[in-house]
Order: structure tokens, then sequence, then C-alpha cells
């Protein structure tokens, strides 16, 4: 599979490393150098490849869907922060018939980790006197705070509590990630934790994404990835 790769930091020479494992090429790296260039001009460098991962910032993710329904290939998002917009970006792929899969977080033990929040949820809205709270934790270079990550799980939560709760994050250092839904009650507390321990099992995430919707059209989360891999 012939990948563009759109952003070149930490996660994007993660994927470029797991992506040679797995046997794929990389033909396109996207970088500084790149941009200046609006949808229109980034379009034709990324027609070399099939598929593209964008791992950039939030205020990128419109121009970068934009280039890749324009060179007419389908589009792994990694970014956050952008879900503000995601009504005019679900429209730019659909006008276009091009394909789109995003996630609040590519790891796989994150999205089975929201089943076991919901399910948490569900038990605990049964006994209001547990509160439920939400805590995140990242490295000092990630501008989005809550992350999406904490959002999507805020989400999951809220629809089985119906009491407003915290969601609360933390920037320093160099955490790859932490986030914690806890229930709170007059005699004890019950914390559900997940910890990345690498930038991998995102990277893995993203590749598994851009393997999956090379050949599709429509605009798709990674649970749709995972349900046809069997995950649920």
């Amino acid at each position: 599979m012939k990948i563009a790769l759109i952003g070149h930091g930490s996660m994007g020479k993660t994927v470029q490393a797991l992506a040679l494992e797995r046997g794929h090429e990389i033909t396109v790296i996207v970088h500084e150098a790149h941009s200046g260039l609006d949808a229109e001009g980034l379009a034709p460098t990324l027609r070399a490849a099939e598929v593209a991962i964008d791992f950039t910032a939030a205020a990128c993710v419109r121009r970068n869907v934009d280039a890749c329904m324009k060179a007419r290939i389908p589009l792994a998002e990694g970014t956050t922060g952008w879900l503000s917009e995601i009504a005019a970006i679900r429209a730019i792929v659909e006008e276009t018939g091009g394909a789109f899969v995003y996630g609040a977080n590519f790891s796989i033990g994150v999205n089975l980790f929201y089943k076991v929040a919901e399910y948490a949820a569900e038990l605990f809205a049964k006994f209001p006197e547990y509160e439920a709270f939400i805590e995140e934790q990242h490295h000092s270079r990630k501008k989005d705070a809550p992350s999406g990550t904490a959002l999507k799980l805020k989400e999951i939560v809220s629809a089985q509590v119906e009491r407003d709760f915290s969601v609360s994050a933390t920037r320093a250092g160099n955490i790859p990630g932490t986030h914690r839904v806890g229930f709170d009650g007059p005699a004890d507390q019950i914390l559900l934790e997940h910890t990345a321990r690498s930038r991998e099992g995102f990277a893995l995430g993203a590749i598994m994404a851009a393997e999956w919707i090379v050949g599709r059209k429509g605009f798709f989360e990674f649970s749709d990835v995972l349900g046809d891999a069997g995950g649920f």
C-alpha cells in the first residue's frame, strides 16, 4: 500500500516506521515546506499515494481533507480538536464521493476502554450517590484540552449519567496519554484507567484504519474498522 503521511512529527515518524515494518511504502511526506499550499495546491502531490494518514493540527484538518478528496485518495484522520467542523468536513467527503475514517483515539485498547466505561456508567447511573468524573493527562506539546478521547468519554458517560460532572486536563512533560473515568461515593471510589506506554498503539490503529478504508466510500469512525475486525 502506498501511503502519504501528512505531518512528520513524533506520531508521523512512528507511523512511518511501523508502516514500513508491515510492508507498506511511504510515497509522500507532507511537512512544513507544504504549509503554504491550499488544498488545490497540495492535491497533486498526494496523488502518488493510495491512502493518506494525517497527524497534524486541528487548524490543518479541513485543508488536508479537501486536498485528499481532490486527489481522490481516502484519508485516515488521527488529528483531534477539529470536531466543531465535523459537519463541513463530512459534507466535503460526501459531495466528492470520497472516503474518510477518523477516531478520537486510534488505540485499540482505548476503544475497548470506551465499552468498559459505557457499561460502568450504566451501572452507576442506578446509584445517584456516586458522582462521575473524568481526568486526562498528556505531554505538554498537545494543544487541545480536554483531549478528543476525554470528550468522547464524556459523551459516553453523559448518555448514562444525568447530572453534570467534571472533566479535567493536565499537560506536562512527555506523557503519551492517560485517561481515567471515576465514580466517587460517600464511602468509596471506583477508578477505571487507560495508560498509553508509547505512541505505537495509536500508530498501529491509524495504519489499520488506512488499510481498511482503501476501496471504500463514505464517512466512518474507527469503531467501524474494529467492528469489521471482530472487536465488537
